[in-house]
């Protein structure tokens, strides 16, 4: 028989770490408040999670290897909207910051959902945000979810190598 792994929506005992850039605030406020209320309905406690601001998208993959670091997180995710302007700026950042993830992701091992929005326009990124597409925040942070619970039924255990209290 085939054996198929897929990883449950189950937050109960998981402890994530949220990494969002300030820059396009009033995005990445509404990507937070959607990532923060799908963790908590999949079960993760409210004290089991922890935000770290920076200053904007580029600085994210390296905020999230800052919260591995620390041993307290099974799952990351991370929340930012780049929006096209009219300068080559937007298409560097948006390089910089998947491949920055990407690397993160495989050198630390550890699940990052990415929910950061690259869009032409402020129009966009507000309908990703909660708007008539939905909430990517909610979905990165599901991702990070689903992942952790996977790494979990493959290896036995939670990716964080930190101390588990109460476990």
């Amino acid at each position: 028989m085939v054996q198929v792994h897929s990883g449950a929506l189950a937050g109960q005992g998981v402890r994530v770490g949220i990494a969002v850039a300030r820059f396009n605030e009033v995005v990445t406020e509404k990507l937070l408040a959607g990532a923060l209320a799908a963790l908590v309905d999949a079960g993760v406690a409210e004290a089991q999670v922890a935000v770290c601001w920076v200053p904007g998208a580029f600085e994210l993959p390296l905020a999230c290897r800052w919260l591995a670091a620390t041993g307290r997180f099974d799952a990351l995710v991370m929340l930012g909207a780049v929006v096209r302007g009219g300068t080559d700026h937007y298409e560097h950042v948006c390089r910089g910051v998947t491949e920055g993830a990407l690397r993160a992701q495989l050198d630390l091992g550890m699940p990052i959902g990415f929910g950061v929005l690259t869009c032409a326009e402020m129009e966009q990124a507000l309908a990703r945000a909660g708007g008539a597409s939905g909430n990517k925040g909610a979905d990165a942070a599901m991702a990070a979810l689903a992942m952790a619970d996977l790494h979990r039924q493959l290896l036995g255990t939670l990716p964080a190598a930190g101390p588990r209290p109460g476990r």
